[in-house]
């Protein structure tokens, strides 16, 4: 199946998603983040056949999340390394293992994240940078930005009536 090409969606989710979306590009990057660099390495850690590794890597490559480099000429042999993209990468990452251990727990969690200095569990929380306040304590809504075409204005606009809608009918009822 081929993927849909999303980096010209207007809607950040949907770009971030096709960058990001499948779920072998995202145990890559989990891996490279882990500090996996080569070929064997990955392969030997995700239960990924050759081919589709083949092409999930050059994805992460075409698209500047890894940058791929010899580190061998006989026999020629590559690693796969973060770029600066590919490390901002690691929020999504946290915040998947954060929601995973919060939502989907086994008896007890498997992997929790640690500050490499000291050793202390670090529990991942998202906060508005302006005020400090935990994402999940504030009722979030998306809005239109600057930069929203007409149809983005159109799609909130019939957003916001169907809500009106919703709450209008739940006040009938």
């Amino acid at each position: 199946m081929r993927r849909v090409d999303l980096s010209d969606a207007e809607c950040p989710i949907a770009r971030g998603a096709g960058e990001l979306g499948d779920w072998w590009s995202l145990l890559i990057l989990r891996d490279a983040l882990d500090g996996i660099r080569r070929f064997d390495e990955f392969a030997a850690d995700l239960p990924i056949s050759p081919a589709m590794l083949t092409r999930r890597l050059r994805t992460l490559v075409d698209s500047g999340l890894l940058e791929r480099r010899r580190y061998s000429e006989h026999p020629q042999r590559f690693e796969y390394v973060l770029t600066p993209r590919g490390r901002a990468a690691q929020v999504v990452v946290v915040a998947l293992l954060a929601w995973g251990n919060d939502q989907l727990p086994p008896q007890e969690r498997a992997v929790v994240l640690a500050d490499r200095d000291t050793g202390r569990e670090v529990e991942p929380v998202l906060v508005d940078a302006v005020t400090g306040t935990p994402l999940k304590d504030i009722r979030l809504a998306a809005v239109p930005g600057p930069a929203a075409s007409e149809a983005m204005l159109d799609r909130f606009t019939t957003l916001n009536a169907r809500r009106a809608r919703r709450r209008r009918d739940r006040g009938a009822a």
